[in-house]
């Protein structure tokens, strides 16, 4: 259990894309560390956005986990690809047919890769996405970052590079990849006592005492009264390092590394290990109640002939760093993946939509945008009032980090399922588009074609879902999520800039009694996120009801309960 739980750590922070930066010299070993503003911090390469070329508008599409959970299966998802295509959803912009949890195996193969449940999927998946393409529409797959998902299958932890590589094979174009079961790499490093190098076959080279080492930051050295012998603390946090030199190798090859540890405390411990200031290697120590007071922690590294350096420091300021390094590394696996898969088979490169689903816990909206083309910023939600009411307030605070390429991920859409009314349905509808959210469905997508493949054009959901007036909103090509313009709890306004110098204005009723509101387009304009020009007049559009009026400045609603009314607004030509 301890050694898949070390294999599965190590992979997690193998590309964790930090440098660290230190101050002080050497402390003396008899000196009292004391943690202070002047401790060595985490400096970061410069920030760098995913770029892969996908979600540069918010993704549209379908998940199977809405409606129908853990109960998917190919026949399912081939009838809603073809209902999206002939339903005119596909016309209005959605394209992908996400599968979430459930669709693979509870084993993998001989080869380490995911498989599809053999029952459920029994041609498995790459015919499937076949299929679907040939319908002009694109597949979505599911795993978690942890040991397992939500649903207890096979997860990715580990397995980040393998799976990645089956994804691209299979044709895969949208990745969801969730929190269950996730593993956090500790922030707390190993005590260090001794550094023992040796070739592949056991011959000793080099042993380094922890006094010999250079400490840097708040890395010292320190014994205790049951053994005098001096080990290295401090490497925790990221506020210390720790660097051993003179190991002389006779030639370029594997060797062993054999840390002697002190053993100490009932967690996890970690630490890089870096080469040569480049290859970089993975320590960990499991938690203890042994009665011996040392132990040793082994790797297997490459050294090159003459002198080489080993350093060590623990990166990770917060379990937030440690989370942000989980998922850029499965999205820099995915981006080789469909790379290395175009080249090898002479074939166009069909690039990953990467969506974080890290449900917010560690503020990915920080960090998203270097990891992935969207990243959930809520807990799940549900078919009801307040968890859309919820979720939005959590979400509209977030503008500021979204753009094209990387979107806020308010979580699926629940219209048309539970028992929303019409005016709850059309809001939610409307907000996720203001907030220029991804739009992937979580109905039942079947119930919009009849018996003989036509589209139910008069389905009031369908209406909702394909009103090409607010796909227009989250689809506006600047990719600017709607600021909210003010509020007095119960009715918020919202304003969207648009392409064109155009702007949404959307008034939000949130209580359960009609509301009344009212805007000064002047007072937009002042404003440093409304686009719109000075004019003696202005054209405002009715989105859910077509209808136009002109105005010289303010803008009135009345709004249903649990309802919306939104606007898009642009000056009226002479």
């Amino acid at each position: 259990m301890i050694k898949g739980l070390l294999k599965t750590a190590a992979a997690i922070a193998a590309t964790a894309g930090i440098t660290y930066a230190v101050k002080n010299n050497r402390i003396d070993p008899s000196a009292v560390a004391a943690r202070t503003v002047n401790a060595a911090k985490v400096t970061t390469k410069s920030s760098t956005p995913y770029d892969n070329g996908v979600a540069l508008t918010p993704p549209m599409g379908w998940s199977s986990w809405n409606t129908f959970r853990n109960k998917i299966n190919e026949d399912l998802i081939l009838e809603t690809a073809t209902a999206m295509a002939r339903s005119g959803l596909a016309d209005a912009g959605y394209q992908y047919i996400n599968l979430d949890d459930c669709w693979q195996s509870s084993q993998r193969d001989e080869n380490d890769r995911l498989v599809a449940d053999y029952e459920a999927f029994p041609r498995g998946i790459k015919p499937l996405v076949d299929d679907i393409n040939k319908l002009g529409l694109k597949v979505g797959i599911y795993s978690s970052n942890g040991t397992h998902t939500c649903e207890d299958l096979p997860a990715s932890l580990g397995y980040e590079a393998i799976d990645a590589a089956t994804f691209a094979q299979w044709g895969i174009e949208y990745f969801k990849y969730d929190f269950c079961h996730s593993k956090p790499i500790p922030t707390s490093a190993p005590y260090i006592e001794k550094l023992i190098v040796s070739t592949a076959d056991g011959k000793e080279i080099a042993s380094i005492s922890a006094s010999d080492a250079l400490l840097e930051g708040h890395a010292r050295l320190t014994t205790d009264p049951k053994n005098p012998e001096e080990y290295i603390v401090g490497l925790s946090s990221n506020i210390g390092s720790a660097t051993f030199t003179g190991i002389n190798a006779e030639e370029d090859g594997n060797y062993i590394l054999t840390f002697v540890i002190r053993k100490r405390g009932r967690f996890y411990k970690y630490a890089k290990v870096v080469v040569n200031g480049e290859n970089e290697y993975d320590l960990y120590a499991a938690p203890t109640k042994a009665p011996s007071g040392d132990g040793r922690l082994q790797l297997t590294v490459r050294l090159t002939k003459g002198e080489n350096t080993v350093k060590l420091f623990n990166p990770f300021a917060s379990r937030m760093d440690a989370a942000a390094c989980q998922y850029k590394r499965m999205g820099q696996e995915l981006k080789k993946a469909t790379k290395e898969y175009a080249e090898k088979n002479g074939v166009e490169e069909k690039p990953i939509c990467y969506s974080i689903c890290e449900w917010g816990f560690n503020r990915p909206w920080n960090w998203g945008k270097e990891a992935g083309n969207l990243w959930r910023t809520t807990l799940d939600i549900t078919a009801t009032w307040p968890s859309i009411v919820s979720i939005y307030e959590q979400n509209v605070r977030l503008a500021k980090y979204a753009g094209p390429g990387g979107w806020n991920d308010p979580d699926m859409l629940e219209v048309g399922n539970g028992e929303l009314s019409m005016d709850e349905n059309k809001a939610h509808f409307t907000l996720w588009c203001m907030m220029a959210a991804p739009l992937i469905l979580g109905n039942d997508i079947r119930r919009f074609i009849d018996d003989d493949g036509n589209a139910k054009s008069d389905d009031p959901i369908l209406k909702i879902l394909t009103n090409k007036e607010l796909i227009a909103i989250d689809q506006d090509k600047l990719g600017i999520q709607c600021r909210r313009h003010k509020t007095n709890i119960k009715t918020d306004v919202l304003v969207k800039p648009l392409e064109g110098n155009e702007v949404a204005v959307c008034f939000f009723n949130k209580f359960g009694e009609e509301a009344c509101e009212t805007v000064s387009i002047n007072e937009l304009i002042n404003t440093d996120y409304c686009t719109l020009p000075v004019a003696d007049e202005y054209i405002c559009k009715d989105l859910w009801t077509n209808e136009e009026l002109v105005t010289v400045d303010t803008v009135s609603a009345v709004i249903a309960s649990h309802g919306v009314k939104i606007y898009r607004i642009k000056a009226k030509e002479e």
